[in-house]
This record gives structure tokens, sequence and C-alpha cells, in this order.
């Protein structure tokens, strides 16, 4: 909810400046169309930087890797008594 909020935010700043440069005409309006694809490219560029931090610190988790094989296994097991070939173990 908090990355909503950022974004939500951030979006009606923009919207208030590119709003802000067109009355003022501080930007020729030969390039204020540019603007709010300047700003949708800015907004993809930082998806991928939170994305990729997100990796770089992603925790290893040793437990849930084991309750993930054991799932894993009883899935397996389960396919095997309905009668689904579930390949080589």
């Amino acid at each position: 909810m908090k990355h909503i909020v950022k974004i939500i935010t951030l979006l009606m700043a923009i919207s208030a400046m590119w709003i802000g440069l067109l009355e003022m005409c501080v930007v020729p309006r030969s390039q204020t169309w540019l603007l709010p694809i300047y700003f949708i490219v800015s907004l993809g560029c930082y998806g991928l930087l939170l994305v990729g931090i997100g990796l770089m610190h992603f925790p290893t988790c040793p437990r849930e890797a084991l309750l993930l094989q054991q799932d894993i296994v009883e899935a397996k097991h389960y396919l095997k008594q309905r009668g689904v070939d579930v390949g080589s173990e």
C-alpha cells in the first residue's frame, strides 16, 4: 500500500508541474507533449530500480526451501496416486 501512495503522490506532483509548465509557457509548446512520455519512461525506470534492489537484497530462506521441497514431494505422490505421470525422480 505504501508504494501505491508514493506513486499516486508522484503522479499528482508531476501532473501539477506539467500543468504549471503549460500555463507559464516555460517549456515551448512543441516540447510539452513529450513530458508525459518522459514521465512514463521515468516511472518504468523507477520500477525496474525497485525490482533490482529487491532482488539484490532478497534473503535466502532455507526453511522455506525445505518446506517447498516437501510440498513438491507430496504433490508428486498425490498425482501418482491419481495416475498422472510426473516424470523421473
